[in-house]
């Protein structure tokens, strides 16, 4: 199938401008999607323009990535309800330097015929006057064409209001679009439905400026079934840096999506192709206790974000924490995968020393850690056989721990009950 044909089956397009197929049947297109760099990382909100690149170029377009380090200084309005903090130039090459590398991870940028490339607007507009902006891009705009964008109409009757940095925003962008047709040969602009006002500003200018053609294609803003907003848990945003949101976070994101939500996800977020996401819905249907969807999506969107090896031990980190795992499973994880597991519980530190000679388990249990309130709560937990050290019960309150119980020389792993889990690091 073609590219449209790809992204209409796979629910990711919203709105196109007239005679969008055609211009792909007749010549390899270069397309653009703008990134805003408010952060120094992407979060999953952002794999959709992603996604919109990955498939122009797997099907032998050219995609270039805007990083916006002139936009990002103003804000842009779309979706807003309040004007956003400016960024300072230092914060913001830091956070163009995260994108960049991040945006590697998706794109081929080097031996291929249609390689990505990676744009800064701040390259082309550090020279501009505003005097020379006003007079040479903003004349073939009027405020009437910009009054009448939808992200600037529910600004303007808001309470806050509409600053005039936010509101030349679109022309901005627009520019952005005009640079890029004359200097680059680029006649599509892709992004999010709600970018469709600032990318249509972009068209318009290219028509007027430069007598030109230029495109748009937006795909729709991904949201969740029970009404919640997508790419937020109660951590908050869920990143694609693993220093901001832990693979194990990550992977057990996409593991919790609901049913309907991984019916649609699955096309949306993974390069799976169509025959095969056929085969697994009509499989999750049949046993859906055995969240075939849920675990494919996790694992192709994983693996391309963070890595094989990453999406392992995330695997195994979810098996030890939610008991599916025994003794020897546990002994076989490496030392990331253990420091996975613990940063993802509650942790205790004890010293060499101390764990060398041995130190009976109840002043482990409510001594040296507050795992129980008490030495008396904890022998009574054991007798219940409710107490298991690096997955195995504890037989008895007698029982001494000592260094014959660390694992990769560092981790012992207790378990209260039937789900909570707690780390003792040896230091």
């Amino acid at each position: 199938m073609g590219f449209i044909e790809e992204l209409q089956w796979r629910g990711l397009i919203h709105d196109t401008t007239p005679g969008l197929e055609e211009l792909f049947n007749q010549e390899r297109v270069k397309g653009y999607v703008g990134f805003d760099p408010t952060a120094d990382s992407l979060h999953i909100g952002s794999l959709v323009p992603i996604m919109l690149l990955v498939h122009l170029q797997r099907h032998g377009h050219s995609p270039i990535a805007l990083v916006g380090g002139a936009t990002g200084l103003i804000g842009d309005p779309s979706g807003k309800s309040n004007e956003r903090n400016l960024l300072t130039e230092d914060v913001l090459a830091k956070n163009l330097d995260g994108i960049r590398q991040q945006l590697e991870h998706f794109l081929e940028f080097e031996n291929i015929e249609n390689p990505a490339e990676v744009v800064n607007n701040y390259d082309w507009f550090k020279p501009f006057s505003f005097l020379g902006f006003i007079r040479d891009v903003g004349k073939y705009i009027t405020v009437n064409y910009m009054m009448a964008k939808e992200s600037v109409k529910q600004r303007i009757t808001g309470e806050v209001g509409l600053s005039f940095t936010e509101f030349s925003y679109q022309l901005i962008q627009g520019y952005d679009f005009v640079w890029l047709f004359q200097n680059k040969g680029v006649k599509l602009q892709m992004g999010g439905s709600d970018q469709w006002g600032n990318i249509t500003t972009g068209t318009e200018m290219i028509r007027k400026m430069l007598g030109g053609e230029a495109f748009a294609l937006t795909a729709p803003l991904v949201k969740k079934a029970d009404g919640g907003k997508f790419g937020k848990t109660e951590q908050g945003n869920v990143w694609l840096d693993p220093e901001r949101t832990s693979p194990y976070r990550f992977y057990q994101f996409w593991l919790n999506a609901s049913d309907d939500d991984a019916i649609k996800w699955i096309k949306i977020f993974t390069l799976i192709d169509q025959p095969t996401i056929e085969t697994l819905i009509a499989q999750h249907a049949e046993a859906p206790h055995q969240r075939i969807l849920q675990k494919a999506m996790a694992e192709d969107i994983t693996i391309r974000v963070h890595s094989k090896e990453e999406y392992q031990r995330a695997v195994m980190a979810s098996e030890i924490l939610f008991g599916k795992s025994d003794a020897a499973t546990l002994e076989s994880l490496d030392a990331a995968t253990l420091s996975l597991i613990t940063s993802e519980v509650s942790s205790f530190t004890i010293s060499r020393d101390e764990i060398t000679k041995g130190i009976p388990v109840l002043d482990i249990l409510a001594t040296h850690s507050s795992i129980y309130a008490s030495k008396g709560e904890a022998r009574r937990a054991i007798q219940s056989n409710a107490v298991s050290i690096n997955q195995t019960k504890v037989a008895a309150d007698s029982v001494t721990v000592d260094a014959s119980y660390v694992l990769k020389d560092r981790y012992i792993l207790i378990k209260k009950g039937k789900k909570d889990y707690f780390m003792i690091e040896i230091q």
